[in-house]
């Protein structure tokens, strides 16, 4: 073996430095074989407690806004429904009272149509019978004239006695049935009054009872028409005492 080569042998002394490090790595292992030996179910536990321990806060505040805001959103709601339901109401309300008052003035109307049609008709809505033949048991003279009107006047529902005609004859014409009257105001305007009861031409045309004769003179008809006429405005050729 050369002179000059040596062998360098390791010396089994450590220095300090060398023993802190062995010692340091002694005890890391330790601490490793410790922890890998200790019980799985450890390492979950730990945690869950550390979980369950520390408390979980909800932020209250917002929660309560929502709600409060959802109340007023409800409430005005309700406030808008109730004023639609109150305006509705209101409104069918007024509908019906416009419709009650429309009924009552169409009911109104008709009633009064019909009276007027009634008063206007009245006279001349007789039963339609067959014209009187003339009996020849009447004298030809105020009280046959008297009584054969009456006949007719009965037939014909037209109220009136033997006294209210024989009356009011004597006071417009004196049982004459050719009178005329000349000089009153319908004389005036050119429509006198004549015959028995001293009706004016119009009068007796409109109450004029078929059957009868179609001339005012005509003692008969003329006592008729006039009854007729009476009982449409009076009741009854019996309610005339003056001038009619």
């Amino acid at each position: 073996m050369p002179a000059n080569i040596r062998i360098r042998r390791h010396s089994r002394s450590l220095n300090k430095t060398h023993k802190l490090a062995v010692t340091g790595a002694t005890m890391l292992g330790v601490a490793a074989l410790a922890f890998s030996a200790a019980p799985s179910h450890a390492e979950t536990q730990a945690p869950a407690a550390a979980v369950s321990a520390a408390p979980v806060q909800v932020a209250s505040t917002p929660v309560k806004d929502i709600k409060a805001s959802v109340t007023s959103q409800l409430a005005a709601t309700s406030v808008k429904i109730e004023a639609i339901e109150a305006k509705q109401k209101a409104a069918a309300e007024v509908a019906l009272k416009q419709k009650a008052a429309a009924a009552a003035a169409a009911q109104q109307k008709a009633e009064q149509a019909r009276r007027a049609q009634d008063a206007a008709s009245r006279s001349i809505q007789r039963l339609d019978i067959q014209p009187v033949a003339a009996k020849t048991s009447y004298g030809n003279n105020l009280d046959g004239w008297i009584r054969q009107a009456l006949a007719i006047m009965k037939q014909h529902n037209i109220p009136g006695s033997y006294n209210g005609l024989h009356r009011n004859i004597m006071r417009e014409s004196s049982g004459n049935p050719m009178a005329i009257n000349n000089w009153d105001v319908n004389a005036v305007n050119g429509i006198p009054s004549k015959g028995l009861l001293q009706v004016i031409q119009p009068t007796f045309n409109a109450y004029h009872v078929k059957g009868t004769s179609s001339s005012i003179y005509d003692p008969v008809a003329n006592i008729v028409a006039a009854a007729n006429y009476a009982a449409n405005k009076y009741g009854s050729i019996d309610n005339v005492n003056s001038a009619y």
